[in-house]
Parts: structure tokens; C-alpha cells; sequence
């Protein structure tokens, strides 16, 4: 995710200081990794080096001074290009996954092992989800099911790669 084009969307509709962009992007974005402080004011830092955003401020007020950001026309104009490039669709491959079935068949470890670990990680992963898409605001729940959709195509995967061990590690022998 663009941290710099997210906040650029978050700042549009109304001038924001950083505290309340963080709260704001946390809130939505970072449920389970919410946003450092140095990585927002970094990327802050670039939006207005770049002539996206303006620093007004320091707000007067019974708290500490706090510089609010406000988006400009270039800033609008590159936060409406963000949003109509279409992401680049690339499949979820897991390559390390993979290099662990890979290394495990080399190294005549039991890859089929580390792949049934592999599915009860997953499956605790998706009873996490989709308790977390019960209980939240539709945001929440939609989150939750692109998680779940990118899980059960995983366990696909793995239930084939079990099924083609055998051919795969004559594919793989040295």
C-alpha cells in the first residue's frame, strides 16, 4: 500500500494534523499493523518536499502546537492518477512456501510435514478472520474476507502440492 497516496486521500476532504491522520489511518488500514509515527512524518516530509501537500500551522489551541497539512492541486492531481492506475495483478505465490517445500524434498526432510503445519496455520488464521469479519463494521468484514479468498486459495495449493509431492521430488533430485 502507498502510504504517501493513502495519506493524500485521508488529508483531501479536510486539513489534518499528523495525530489525527495516524488515529484515521490506523483505524482503517492498520488493524493489525498500524502505522509508525516516523513512517507517516516521513512520508509527510516527501509530500511537501514534492509540492503535494502545504504545512499551516502551527495551530494555536490548549494543546501542544500542531502543524496541519493540507493538500494542494498537484496533490489532488496525482491522488486522482493513484487512484485510476489499476494495481498490478500478481499472484500470491508465497515464495518462501515454496522454497521450504523445495529444500525440505532436496534435503530429504518430510515436506508433507511442514505442509500440514503450513494448513493449521492457515486454518487458525482464518478462524481469526472470520471472527474479526462477525463482529466489525462492513470495512472490517470486507477486509476480512480478501484475507480469507487469498487463505483457501493458499490451502488449494497446498492440498495440490501434498497430492504431487512424490512427482515433485523426482522433479526437484539432483
Amino acid at each position: 500500500m502507498s502510504v504517501a497516496a493513502t495519506l493524500l486521500g485521508l488529508i483531501e476532504p479536510q486539513p489534518s494534523h499528523g495525530y489525527q491522520l495516524k488515529r484515521e489511518y490506523d483505524e482503517l488500514f492498520g488493524q493489525e499493523r498500524p502505522l509508525p509515527f516516523g513512517q507517516m512524518y516521513t512520508a509527510l516530509g516527501r509530500l511537501h518536499r514534492d509540492g503535494l501537500v502545504v504545512v499551516e500551522g502551527p495551530a494555536p489551541g490548549g494543546g501542544p502546537d500542531r502543524k496541519y497539512y493540507e493538500i494542494t492541486e498537484s496533490g489532488v492531481t496525482h491522488l486522482e492518477e493513484w487512484l485510476r492506475q489499476p494495481e498490478r495483478p500478481e499472484p500470491h505465490l508465497q515464495p518462501v512456501l515454496w522454497a521450504k517445500v523445495v529444500i525440505a524434498l532436496v534435503s530429504n526432510r518430510p515436506a508433507e510435514e511442514y505442509l500440514d503445519a503450513q494448513r493449521a496455520a492457515h486454518l487458525k488464521r482464518m478462524a481469526e478472520l472470520t471472527a474479526m469479519r462477525r463482529k466489525g463494521p462492513l470495512r472490517q468484514s470486507l477486509l476480512a474476507d480478501y484475507g480469507l479468498f487469498h487463505l483457501e486459495a493458499d490451502l488449494r495449493w497446498i492440498d495440490t502440492a501434498v497430492a504431487r509431492l512424490a512427482q515433485l521430488a523426482k522433479d526437484v533430485a539432483r
